[in-house]
């Protein structure tokens, strides 16, 4: 009785320790056409600051360097916290802000698809931020990795956490289809997808063809969504009636936080 009591606060101990060591996983985007936080400034485009891993990741930069850096002064995130820059892929609306990002923070590696241009790379590489090209996929950090350059017209890469709760995936654009890149996200990690936040490529798209992917993304398991910038207002529409408080809203200056990720 007393060997099992002993087991059993040991137990109690361990949980105690994993919850005060756990971190959180907060997800803040500073850069989209779709309005949140209306102190920010909304344009075309994408950009989220990754926040709980062992590097702070800025996925994509937006189309307006000015625009990107004056919103995270309102969010009051400084560039320099920034460790890893990672791009989606070559439009410019989400890699015109890089430069004038780099100009105040070179102390970066910058994750690119291997099918950039090489002018971009050698501009890169002037700057004197380090820079990985990528093609397959890789791991940036712990628990954090790239799918690799997925599709064949417009190549694009996403950024996929490894969390307590299973998978976060999030894209640029999703060019190779957000359903394709579910199922690359999982194939690569072999577990299910909890969410994925981001372009969603469904602008302009109708009804029934919207809702054929969001089967798509329910077959896959995928427990939440945040569609924003070229998702199309149709389908956050459709998709927040198909997932319901599963739906997070997502626009300019929401912040997404994932309690005890890691």
């Amino acid at each position: 009785m007393k060997k099992t009591v002993k087991i059993i606060l040991f137990i109690v101990f361990i949980s105690f320790i994993h919850l005060a060591i756990a971190k959180d996983l907060e997800i803040t985007v500073i850069y989209d056409n779709n309005p949140y936080n209306k102190e920010l400034e909304t344009r075309w485009g994408f950009s989220c600051l990754v926040e709980g891993l062992k590097k702070t990741i800025l996925f994509d930069v937006g189309g307006d360097g000015s625009v990107l850096l004056g919103n995270m002064k309102k969010l009051k995130i400084s560039p320099e916290k920034v460790d890893i820059v990672m791009l989606s892929h070559i439009h410019y609306d989400h890699i015109g802000g890089l430069f004038d990002f780099l100009k105040e923070n070179s102390n970066v590696t910058v994750y690119i698809p291997e099918s950039f241009p090489q002018s971009i790379k050698d501009k890169v590489k002037n700057t004197g931020a380090k820079f990985v090209e990528v093609h397959h996929p890789v791991k940036i950090v712990e628990n954090a990795y790239t799918t690799g350059e997925l599709g064949t017209g417009v190549k694009e890469e996403s950024l996929v956490i490894k969390t307590s709760k299973g998978l976060v995936v999030i894209t640029g654009c999703a060019h190779p289809g957000v359903v394709n890149i579910v199922k690359k996200a999982k194939e690569m990690l072999k577990t299910n997808v909890y969410l994925i936040l981001g372009g969603f490529h469904l602008s302009g798209m109708n009804g029934w063809q919207i809702e054929k992917i969001i089967k798509g993304i329910k077959n896959e398991k995928v427990e939440k969504v945040a569609p924003c910038h070229c998702s199309g207002d149709l389908a956050r529409k459709l998709f927040k009636k198909a997932y319901g408080e599963n739906f997070i809203l997502t626009g300019c200056g929401k912040k997404i936080k994932i309690k005890n990720a890691f």
